[in-house]
């Protein structure tokens, strides 16, 4: 029989993912399914995208051009622009979503072998990009205890060896919520300068700040023009997760065209999503300000109800739509199939995702859960009480 690759049978499952047999069984079985586990926001996709698309009179669907079309990249020029980003189309280079652009990132700065250090918990698919470009994931452990900051410095240069070759960070974090500061992006920038490596920061929740407080770039640190590289995707900005469309971005011309090359071998990121991707450059700010406004809101309502559970203990997130909750149980994989297997309250249940997926450290997060607070107000609390009485009777409580 012939044998499958090694790297193949190294790709981890997805924590996201990989319950949604449970959820599906328990649905068919009649059970509501509260979906806690998975960042789709329910915020309405702004409708001048849809209709670019709906209106459009193309009359054939042409590849586009493997780096994205000239009018796109102009008009994303100019948005970065107004986040006192300044770079040019020739600077961009639009992917089939923010995955792509990492894999992108990833093959470009390093062989296989090197290494990529990344704090962690950190989004789970970063370890399947890592793996499918044969890099090696080195973690730096940040903490629940401490809200998830930044670690210190001196942390990221006891693991950094010749074969480390870029710090990867998300900012606002995926799965913690957290927003690094001005002053932290600023000590990552002296270290990659300083050690001669790239900062690739995935920025694809930076409207999603919260507090009155303000997202920065790595972009925005002229110190570190060829480091950097950013990540940035249309998916959470717009409701649009479907559209498939993100981009690198970065002033160092090599990286820029070495990942060209990449986008060439898979041809082009589809035309309509780019469309609409262009369109909704146009949506308002009031968009934006509601959408902040409710995310608040339920952000302050989840936290305030997980905060009220024995033996339960939240960071507060700053950012993105996210956070991770510790629970008093043994194993948070087991908790999570128990609760779509063998729980329901007045019918219902609750879909979470386990938190081990988000380190690569064996044993970390065995007992955390990521929770996306994407669903309306009412809905959450009915989650977080089931949550609350699943606790009271789940056999692997600790």
């Amino acid at each position: 029989m012939p044998v499958i690759s090694d790297k193949g049978r190294l790709m981890p499952e997805s924590p996201i993912r990989k319950l949604v047999p449970y959820a599906e069984t328990a649905k068919k079985q009649g059970r509501k399914v509260y979906h806690l586990n998975i960042g789709q926001p329910d915020i309405k996709t702004p409708k001048i995208a849809l209709d670019a698309v709906k209106n459009n009179t193309i009359e054939i669907l042409e590849y586009a051009r493997s780096e994205g079309s000239d009018q796109y990249r102009e008009k994303l020029a100019a948005y970065y622009k107004s986040k006192d980003i300044t770079i040019t189309a020739k600077d961009i280079i639009i992917s089939t979503g923010g995955s792509e652009a990492l894999l992108f990132a990833m093959g470009t700065v390093a062989d296989y072998g090197d290494e990529v250090i990344i704090p962690e918990p950190f989004y789970a698919n970063y370890n399947g990009f890592a793996t499918a470009s044969g890099v090696k994931v080195v973690p730096v452990v940040s903490s629940i205890e401490h809200n998830f900051a930044l670690p210190p410095i001196e942390e990221f240069e006891k693991l950094i060896t010749p074969k480390t070759k870029a710090i990867l960070i998300c900012n606002p974090g995926n799965p913690t919520g957290y927003l690094y500061s001005r002053e932290e992006i600023r000590k990552l920038a002296d270290i990659v300068k300083k050690h001669n490596l790239f900062l690739i920061s995935d920025e694809v929740y930076r409207e999603f700040a919260y507090d009155d407080a303000k997202h920065y770039s790595i972009m925005r640190e002229a110190s570190i023009a060829d480091n950097a590289i950013m990540i940035d995707s249309v998916s959470k900005r717009y409701s649009m997760c479907g559209a498939r469309i993100g981009c690198l971005v970065s002033r160092n011309k090599e990286v820029i065209a070495t990942a060209l090359k990449f986008a060439q071998a898979r041809l082009s990121s589809p035309t309509y999503a780019q469309i609409a991707s262009e369109a909704a450059l146009e949506t308002p700010q009031s968009y934006f300000d509601d959408v902040i406004k409710e995310y608040v809101s339920r952000r302050d309502l989840l936290i305030g109800e997980l905060e009220n559970i024995d033996g339960v203990r939240v960071a507060k997130p700053k950012g993105a739509f996210y956070c991770i909750a510790e629970l008093p149980v043994k194993d948070a994989d087991d908790f999570a199939r128990w609760l779509l297997e063998d729980y329901e309250l007045n019918n219902e249940t609750v879909m979470v995702a386990p938190a081990a997926g988000f380190y690569s450290t064996p044993g970390m997060g065995t007992d955390q859960v990521r929770i996306a607070y994407v669903l309306k107000k009412e809905d959450l609390r009915k989650a977080v009480n089931i949550l609350r009485e699943a606790l009271k009777v789940y056999p692997g409580r600790k």
